[in-house]
């Protein structure tokens, strides 16, 4: 993937938001997140971007570093949220 860590997480956090839409779901009904790094250094320009998007009720989040990602990406975000009746 192309791009800096806040490009990166932008089309990360986009490409959930889409999933989330086609399941009838939404960012605003995340309630839990995991955030992969691939240097926790980025974790500030990350968290930057990350808080555009959850800025009203933010989800519990935990944050790691690991040693590579898939295509060498520089983060990757996984995602539980419910869906509304």
């Amino acid at each position: 993937m192309a791009g800096g860590i806040q490009e990166q997480t932008a089309r990360v956090l986009e490409n959930i938001s889409a999933v989330l839409t086609a399941a009838g779901s939404g960012l605003p009904h995340v309630v839990k997140t995991t955030v992969f790094l691939s240097d926790m250094n980025d974790f500030g320009a990350m968290n930057e971007v990350y808080g555009r998007y959850f800025s009203d009720s933010p989800p519990a989040r935990s944050t790691v570093q690991v040693s590579r990602l898939p295509r060498d990406v520089r983060v990757e975000i996984e995602a539980i949220a419910l869906v509304p009746r």
